[in-house]
């Protein structure tokens, strides 16, 4: 678990290193909301789920801006967050 503040950074830093078919998930401390990113050809996946049910393609470029608005749309009062990094498909 780490702080919400250190959330973005550390999981754009994961991303960076992970493989290709790799996913990065953020999760609640109930974990029964968060967002899962799984690294595609060049591309990331990212999906959300709890408040909002959706799926977006981001190159890496935009991805800092999608992680940053979802982190604050599905986190609203959250202060921890768990992070699980896993090679299979979510």
């Amino acid at each position: 678990m780490i702080d919400l503040g250190a959330a973005l950074p550390t999981a754009l830093s994961r991303l960076k290193k992970l493989p290709e078919g790799g996913v990065l998930e953020l999760l609640t401390f109930k974990r029964d909301r968060g967002v899962a990113v799984r690294r595609t050809e060049g591309r990331f996946e990212v999906r959300e789920f709890g408040f909002r049910d959706e799926i977006a393609y981001e190159e890496e470029a935009g991805l800092k801006k999608r992680l940053k608005t979802v982190l604050k749309r599905e986190f609203p009062r959250s202060n921890k967050v768990h992070v699980r990094e896993r090679r299979d498909g979510v």
